[in-house]
């Protein structure tokens, strides 16, 4: 037999709903775009088109990175 609770999702806050998706923004602007930034700046010596793919590379790996976080999170009903 199975429990009811089990098959029904835990409901969360307004208020808790709205944090989550403020902080889950923020650092995905700090990692998408300020990491990527940040890493750029570091490079010298390169052409623009290496530069366009090194960031491209790097914000969409960033991406995926942080959507299997977020799942990962969700599975264990963090978020």
């Amino acid at each position: 037999m199975t429990d009811d609770t089990e098959l029904q999702p835990h409901p969360i806050g307004w208020l808790r709903a709205i944090l989550t998706v403020a902080i889950i923004v923020v650092v995905a602007i700090g990692v998408l775009v300020y990491g990527t930034n940040a890493v750029l700046t570091k490079v010298h010596g390169k052409t623009r088109s290496s530069l366009v793919a090194v960031a491209t590379t790097m914000f969409f790996v960033g991406l995926f990175a942080l959507a299997w976080v977020l799942r990962k999170l969700q599975g264990r009903k963090v978020i």
